[in-house]
C-alpha cells in the first residue's frame, strides 16, 4: 500500500507530531524503537487520504487513541472500514484509557501482535 500522500497531509502529521497529546505521547514512549514485541510503528502516519495515529506495517495494525470528538464518529466507521478492506486490524482508545491505565492498553496491544485474527 504505498502512496505519495498529497502534501497538506504530510504537513498535518508532521503538525500532529509535535503538538500530541498527553495520551500519544505516553503511548508512544511504549511502542517506539521497536519496544513492543520488536515491532515497528510509525506515528501520525499519512496514508491514503488519513493520518493514522500509530500503524505497524508489518503487523497490519492501526492503533488510534481518540478523544471525545470521535464518539460515535461516521467518518471513524467509513475509514476503519477501508482499512479492514485492506487487510489491516484497528485497535481504539480512548485519551482516558492511555493515561488512566497504560499497562493495560499496552497488554491489549500485545495480545493482537500475538495473536492475529482472532
Amino acid at each position: 500500500m504505498r502512496h505519495e500522500p498529497p502534501p497538506i497531509n504530510r504537513r498535518r502529521a508532521r503538525d500532529m507530531r509535535i503538538d500530541s497529546t498527553k495520551a500519544e505521547n505516553m503511548l508512544w514512549q511504549e511502542i517506539r524503537d521497536r519496544r513492543l514485541e520488536g515491532f515497528k510503528y510509525r506515528r501520525q502516519m499519512p496514508l491514503q487520504n488519513y493520518i493514522l495515529d500509530f500503524v505497524c506495517f508489518d503487523a497490519k495494525l492501526i492503533i488510534e487513541v481518540d478523544g471525545g470528538q470521535h464518539a460515535q464518529s461516521r467518518s471513524d466507521a467509513v475509514r476503519d472500514a477501508f482499512f479492514r478492506s485492506q487487510g489491516f486490524r484497528i485497535l481504539r482508545f480512548w485519551n482516558d484509557d492511555v493515561v488512566r491505565g497504560l499497562d493495560g492498553v499496552i497488554l491489549t496491544i500485545r495480545d493482537e501482535l500475538r495473536n492475529p485474527g482472532e
